[in-house]
């Protein structure tokens, strides 16, 4: 019985030593003098993130932003790579996205024209 209960333990240990990079609290660039925190989790079999403080300058404030999703089911892709889709608050439209992160740096695309033209942002993890 023991031996079970350890076993649990270190599989509970390792489950959580081995999230997802994409996993976590991440900080946007400023778009339009405003910031964000965004929480990264899994939702089905892909990423979300929410949004869940607002800042402008370096004051918290309470934007209509809060909890609302801006990264929208982020599918792995292998190394660190992420496609999916990302919503920009500044215009109030949905992008195809793609994400690459790299330690604790994250940069995020949105596209149109098939990816043709795409603009990008890279966040910092906050936790």
């Amino acid at each position: 019985m023991r031996t079970i209960i350890l076993a649990g333990a270190f599989a509970l240990a390792a489950g959580a030593a081995m999230a997802d990079p994409i996993e976590g609290v991440w900080q946007t660039q400023p778009d339009d003098g405003a910031f964000a925190h965004v929480t990264v989790a899994p939702c089905g079999g892909a990423y979300c993130g929410t949004i869940t403080r607002t800042f402008r300058g370096n004051a918290e404030y309470a934007s209509p932003n809060l909890g609302r999703q801006i990264v929208i089911d982020m599918a792995p892709q292998g190394n660190g790579e992420y496609s999916g889709r990302v919503w920009r608050p500044s215009n109030d439209k949905v992008y195809r996205g793609k994400a690459s992160v790299s330690g604790n740096r994250m940069s995020l695309s949105g596209c149109i024209a098939g990816g043709l033209l795409c603009s990008s942002q890279t966040w910092a993890k906050v936790q």
